[in-house]
């Protein structure tokens, strides 16, 4: 059933990036498994809980490789020639702007993560030492 999904996504919205790989973009999968996944329950549990100033650096480092790894695949998304994919990829500049538009969330969501830790001051803020 997940295999039969896949590969409806795949043909309906063009994405040969999920129907055959290439390895720089396995790499981001295995990144996401490994560093991603993991560090959604600890963010979950800070956000709810709330008052967790901890959670500012991890944030950050999450939202900046996440945002890092999505310009290298709208890029590729907005300049590839998919015509020597096996499977078939976008053709039209519509077909393209479609991929993108699924891909894009993966994106902002990072980045008001990142400003949000960056520009709110309950993350941002600075404690002043006392002097002697």
């Amino acid at each position: 059933k997940v295999t039969e999904l896949l590969e409806w996504y795949g043909a309906t919205f063009r994405d040969p990036l999920m129907l055959q790989p290439p390895e720089w973009f396995k790499a981001f999968i295995y990144c996401e498994a490994f560093l991603q996944l993991p560090f959604f329950p600890v963010a979950v549990y800070a956000f709810i809980k709330g008052g967790c100033k901890w959670i500012r650096t991890p944030a950050i480092i999450y939202s900046t490789h996440v945002a890092t790894t999505l310009f290298a695949i709208l890029a590729h998304i907005l300049f590839h020639d998919f015509s020597k994919s096996e499977y078939l990829g976008p053709q039209t500049q519509r077909e393209r702007l479609i991929l993108l538009s699924i891909y894009v969330p993966y994106l902002l969501i990072p980045l008001l993560i990142l400003f949000t830790m960056l520009y709110n001051p309950h993350y941002n803020h600075v404690e002043k030492r006392k002097r002697k």
